[in-house]
């Protein structure tokens, strides 16, 4: 298996930005982009070549995905719906039958969505497989087998935020190397697919707009959160997690606080010692909610965030934006 490491990077291209005489419209995340030269574009709302199958573990990444590939990529999400929990997911036959024929694999990694690695090495060995879990700041490592198909991954070990999607810049990077691995697949199509990574990044405007607000008007603002899934966007954005490192790593590891690092968590609300609480509406238990309850007593601001995408939400961009409006009201930033 050769690899190669999906990068992060920490800036967006500036041409990526606009399209040269190319009018973009984007309804959701960029559905139609103009053609260009007659060598290079394929036309809008078409595909030169058959579509390229390929299936996405979670729908964090489904949707992306999807836009990237348009009318030359058959999309299939295995875990569509946010009952389910992808961490301790037990793949059946059928969702194996969804990876046989697979061209092209895009999983989140780690320790997220290990099924999705096992089924994509045994049942579409020879399909490359995009995954999201690979920036500078986790390390990188190219690894190979003769046995699998080429690998886009970074190292992942346990202290690793599994939830890749609330990095920005792996957003980027996965888009990018999901764009490069279609237009490898599909290379009569490679003008295709790089307008439509161009109209996802007009569609992603709305998005990085709100980040670069917050990150600008947000300065020495603090936060503690029930969940580490937000803790990726909150460092992109500036912001100082309090959350008492004894709950931060019982949360992360899934096992439940001491009564003192629960307490330390209530006594830090009650003193409004944080500017908002990031609440994770999707965790079970009483301790959450307690912890909600201590927010509210106390007058901290509570803005909720889902790990997985919502019922009813209609893109990757929509379930973003209206989380991080949400937060910027909280924190009092202007966008």
């Amino acid at each position: 298996m050769k690899t190669v490491i999906v990068i992060a990077m920490l800036q967006q291209s500036g041409t990526a930005r606009a399209l040269a005489a190319c009018a973009v419209l984007a309804v959701p995340l960029g559905l139609a982009a103009c053609s260009g030269d007659a060598e290079r574009a394929a036309p809008q709302g078409a595909c030169p070549v058959p579509p390229v199958d390929v299936v996405v573990s979670v729908d964090q990444w489904g949707d992306l995905v999807s836009q990237l590939g348009g009318d030359c990529a058959h999309v299939t999400t295995v875990l569509a719906s946010s009952a389910v929990d992808p961490h301790d997911y037990e793949p059946t036959p059928a969702d194996a039958a969804e990876f046989q024929g697979a061209q092209l694999v895009v999983i989140n990694g780690g320790h997220y969505d290990e099924w999705a690695a096992k089924l994509a090495a045994s049942t579409a060995p020879d399909a490359p497989v995009v995954e999201a879990l690979g920036t500078e700041a986790h390390g990188t490592e190219e690894h190979g087998t003769e046995e699998h198909g080429d690998h886009d991954h970074g190292d992942h070990d346990h202290g690793t935020n599994p939830h890749a999607w609330y990095d920005p810049a792996a957003v980027r990077a996965v888009a990018d190397a999901v764009r490069d691995r279609l237009r490898t697949l599909a290379p009569d199509a490679a003008g295709y697919f790089d307008e439509r990574r161009s109209a996802l990044t007009t569609a992603l405007e709305p998005y990085d707009d709100l980040i670069e607000s917050i990150r600008a008007g947000a300065a020495q603002k603090t936060y503690a959160a029930t969940e580490t899934v937000f803790d990726d966007m909150a460092a992109a954005l500036g912001l100082t997690n309090r959350t008492p490192p004894g709950y931060q790593v019982a949360s992360a590891n899934e096992s439940e606080p001491s009564p003192a690092d629960l307490d330390a968590f209530i006594r830090l609300l009650g003193d409004r010692g944080v500017d908002v609480l990031i609440y994770n509406v999707q965790t079970e238990g009483s301790v959450p909610q307690q912890i909600r309850a201590a927010a509210e007593q106390a007058g901290v601001p509570v803005v909720e965030v889902t790990e997985t995408v919502p019922p009813g939400t209609d893109s990757f961009v929509t379930w973003q934006v209206d989380q991080l409006t949400a937060l910027a009201e909280a924190l009092g930033v202007r966008t």
